[in-house]
């Protein structure tokens, strides 16, 4: 199974060079991805190129960044320009972003996100695969009076959205080639996010999608006191729709009852669980809340988990 972890979050942002420090620890210890949240800090494109580019064989990702405030294609050329730097190993990921940072941030009105994700999507795999683009949709214009192809960006950049309702998931099953869910559990994984995705992507024609799970955890001895400071950290995805949502049908209270907190074997026993409710994929978050020491210990587990 593929497992990997965030290097960089909307709540910590390191120098680049410890970023790059940390992804070459990360692959030592053997996993196999490093992922980098989109804030209104680094650029998440450049920062994955970056470190997929000093870090060979590491795959890098971004996860991810709102459709809102930008145009696919200002976005493929950042997408295809990762894709060439890392030699084939960056990942695309997309958000509908919440009303509050982008009517607070970007002064634009959060006004149909679903179908602002679907014209996006539409636009952007073209320009992904050849470079064109000839779109007119009711939201958004993409067209290419010259090729928008990057020499070098092979294979095609792969999109993934970060969607867990029914209506952002029929839309990433159609049209692009993956999810990734934050705070879904196990149960809502295969009760209700794995079942719509790959129905709407069986309907649409297209291969089984990626369902590349975001799991908050840490292997640690002070399982309660990490846990506290889980309950902090996540507090605010309890105010967001879309997250509490997807928090309920996870049957947990709150989203730090959906942290993987404990110590080797109950961790690589909740890793089983995500897999069994069809993940694809684990990437680990929040795996510096118990401090340096249990950061290392939880990467290890993980690249032990990942050589099988």
């Amino acid at each position: 199974m593929t497992l990997g972890v965030t290097l960089a979050s909307t709540s910590r942002q390191l120098p680049i060079d410890d970023t790059v420090r940390l992804a070459r620890e990360a692959r030592d210890a053997g996993l196999h991805s490093a992922w980098f949240g989109q804030s209104f800090a680094y650029d998440s494109p450049s920062l994955a190129a970056i470190v997929g580019r000093e870090v060979p064989g590491l795959q890098v990702g971004t996860s991810a960044i709102p459709v809102f405030g930008r145009h696919p294609l200002l976005v493929s050329s950042q997408a295809q320009t990762a894709q060439a730097a890392t030699g084939g190993r960056y990942h695309l990921g997309l958000a509908l972003g919440t009303r509050h940072l982008t009517e607070t941030g970007f002064g634009l009105p959060y006004e149909r996100p679903i179908g602002l994700l679907r014209e996006f999507l539409t636009a952007l795999r073209p320009l992904l695969e050849t470079g064109e683009a000839d779109f007119h949709g009711e939201l958004l214009t993409a067209t290419t009076p010259y090729s928008a192809a990057v020499p070098g960006a092979r294979p095609t950049v792969p999109v993934l959205v970060a969607a867990m309702g029914p209506q952002a998931l029929r839309v990433s099953g159609e049209l692009a080639d993956g999810i990734l869910p934050f705070l879904a559990g196990p149960r809502a994984l295969a009760e209700h996010v794995v079942p719509a995705v790959t129905a709407a992507a069986e309907a649409a024609g297209r291969p089984a999608p990626r369902i590349v799970a975001l799991v908050p955890g840490v292997v640690t001895a002070d399982a309660e006191g990490v846990r506290e400071k889980a309950a902090e950290a996540l507090a605010l995805y309890e105010r967001i729709p879309s997250y509490r949502r997807a928090i309920e049908l996870s049957g947990a209270d709150g989203a730090a009852g959906l942290a993987v907190i404990g110590d080797e074997e109950a961790v690589a026993a909740e890793v089983r669980r995500y897999r069994e409710a069809g993940a694809t994929e684990v990437v680990f978050t929040s795996t510096d809340l118990g401090g340096e020491d249990d950061r290392r210990r939880t990467w290890k587990l993980l690249g032990e988990l990942a050589r099988g």
